[in-house]
């Protein structure tokens, strides 16, 4: 027992000890290859697999080294014995191919690299040891012919169908990358999003015409299959067509019977994409296949009304008649859920149509009035809601009002983006009534806000300040300029222009004339009078071109030309323009982006 207890310890340390040596031989022989000192390297890595022989690793790293010191005859005696001790080891036949082949012995190579095919048996681990052996050697061809051998010795056709897939990726044979791609969903259906984010990483545009094509005759083969219509409806979430993808996804929420989630969710990416038209068509699938039982039946309905409103406002096409048919739609929605916090982002984009379309300011402020004080209304609606009531009180011309509101948010959400949004507000506010030294302090601590929006919009007002009111002792065109600006917002556009006259008339060739020019360009915009708005834009690049508004024009001709006189050649030279000659430009970034887009460009 006595002794016992003292060899016991003693054989511990003896293993610790053991272990220590050997993974300091490891670490020294991995250097030594590194190196380039493949004697040493040699040496140790056969005496580290000698000590552990199930790890074939060491022995591949010997025979790196053996091969590299161009000692051919000790390697080929080293990999005989290796295959005469392990005789259904066939990945040594690779081994001693690779001997070959690096004395450009190609015949024998191909020779052991077919014997090693040849005398695989139904070990899947052995078939996957086999192929990888082939991959390390970038012998992709052989590697194929593995697995598709390993698939009849096992007698499952999809069990290698994902390595192969990714073979034929690596050899850029796109066709059946996908169709091994798609033939492992067979085998392992929950592999599905990351198929999805592969095909995301190394497809291009046209491959998916092949997918498309391949899903299409899968889904035709194999009805009861779910998972190839959720990747077809993916494939056209990718290209954009969400009429397409959305035929899928209803008949898979029909199949599964599901509770409309799955169209919702496409709805959503729809909407955030501006296709009014298939997103509304998918909320009201939902309304009237799911009805009120569904729990997403309120916010399909809501959405729905959202999109019909942005697809008329966005469009600037559209008439009386149209606005007051929306507004009445909102009014219906309402008084079938009723006024409450639930429904209170309503009740705030029927205040928005009231005053900036429907022009009906006393309407929208009541909106918003009641709004603001409904019980246990989320904090952030509610202050939303403030600023926006703050809008209209100032279109209203009650500024002390809007003040009040404004300053109420600011303090509440001092360090958050709704605060700096309450702040620029109010600093404008200052700007409109003329105190531009105050209204300039403030834009000068909101550059740095947290909301590139707020900062840039601070930033612009900031410099327009100091350019215009440095340059001039006398303060009565900005005065006169910030009041048009006012009336702009308050949509009295007869009254801005007469304003703006004065100033050109009274103050010839002011440093403002730029300015004059890009406010009135902002007026035509909202009457949507285009070619008038490129009129005064073009003005402005004439005679302005290094002016601080140049940028600003040359932004405002791009989409004016892309999206409202649709001359997409003249809109991708105006965004070219931008991030080649104004480079240091806040829209140079966007700028990019949308001639990126003209040009179909794969984003």
């Amino acid at each position: 027992m006595r002794f016992i207890k003292i060899i016991l310890p003693l054989l511990f340390l003896t293993l610790c000890m053991s272990s220590g040596l050997f993974a300091q031989d490891a670490k020294l022989a991995q250097q030594y290859y590194q190196d380039g000192e493949y004697e040493k390297a040699a040496v140790l890595f056969e005496k580290l697999y000698r000590a552990n022989e199930s790890n074939s690793y060491y022995f591949n790293k010997q025979v790196d080294c053996l091969i590299s010191l161009e000692e051919y005859d000790a390697c080929e005696k080293a990999i005989k014995k290796e295959i005469k001790k392990k005789p259904k080891d066939v990945e040594l036949l690779v081994t001693y191919g690779n001997l070959f082949e690096r004395q450009y012995q190609e015949e024998e190579a191909k020779g052991q690299y077919e014997k090693a095919i040849k005398k695989l048996s139904a070990d899947r681990f052995m078939i996957t040891k086999l192929a990888n052996a082939f991959i390390g050697l970038t012998k992709y061809d052989l590697a194929i012919q593995t697995y598709e051998k390993g698939a009849k010795l096992l007698k499952n056709k999809n069990i290698f169908a994902y390595n192969l897939g990714d073979l034929y990726r690596r050899k850029g044979d796109t066709p059946k990358m996908i169709d091994g791609y798609l033939n492992s969903l067979a085998e392992n259906p929950s592999r599905l999003n990351s198929l999805k984010t592969t095909f995301q990483r190394y497809l291009i545009e046209e491959d998916f015409d092949e997918l498309q094509t391949q899903l299409y005759d899968r889904i035709q083969e194999n009805e009861d299959a779910t998972y190839f219509p959720e990747l077809l409806s993916w494939v056209f979430i990718q290209r954009k067509d969400y009429k397409n993808a959305l035929r899928q996804v209803k008949a898979l929420d029909n199949k599964l019977a599901e509770n409309g989630g799955r169209v919702f969710r496409l709805a959503e990416i729809a909407a955030n994409d501006k296709d009014y038209d298939t997103a509304i068509a998918a909320y009201d699938y939902i309304i009237e296949s799911k009805g009120k039982t569904s729990t997403y039946y309120i916010e399909a309905k809501r959405e729905s009304l959202t999109c019909k409103r942005n697809r008329l406002v966005e469009g600037y096409e559209y008439t009386e008649i149209d606005l007051k048919d929306i507004e009445a739609q909102y009014e219906t929605f309402l008084n079938e859920f009723g006024r409450n916090k639930t429904t209170a982002s309503i009740i705030a984009e029927l205040a928005n149509l009231e005053a900036f379309y429907l022009n009906n300011l006393p309407k929208a402020i009541n909106l918003l009035d009641e709004m603001i004080q409904f019980p246990h209304l989320n904090p952030n609606v509610q202050a939303r809601g403030k600023i926006s009531l703050a809008d209209f009180y100032l279109m209203q011309g009650e500024q002390w009002e809007a003040t009040l509101l404004y300053s109420q948010v600011d303090k509440k959400f001092k360090d958050d983006i709704l605060g700096h949004e309450a702040r620029f507000r109010n600093a404008k506010l200052s700007y409109y009534a003329g105190d531009f030294q105050w209204a300039q302090t403030q834009f000068d601590v909101l550059k740095a806000s947290t909301s590139k929006l707020i900062a840039n919009d601070a930033l612009d007002l900031s410099i327009f300040i100091m350019d215009n009111l440095g340059l001039d002792s006398i303060a009565r065109p900005m005065e006169l300029y910030a009041e048009s600006d006012l009336l702009v917002f308050q949509n009295r556009f007869d009254e801005a222009f007469l304003k703006l006259d004065t100033i050109q008339g009274s103050f010839p060739e002011h440093s403002l004339d730029d300015d004059i020019f890009y406010l009135k360009s902002k007026i035509y915009i909202k009457q949507r009078d285009y070619t008038m708005a490129v009129n005064m834009l073009d003005a402005i690049m004439a005679d302005h071109a290094d002016g601080i508004r140049a940028d600003n024009a040359l932004y405002q001709l791009a989409e004016i030309y892309e999206k409202h006189l649709v001359d997409l050649e003249k809109a991708k030279t105006l965004y070219e323009k931008i991030f080649i000659d104004y480079s240091g430009s806040t829209f140079a970034v966007e700028a990019r982006k949308r001639f990126r887009k003209l040009r179909g460009d794969n984003l």
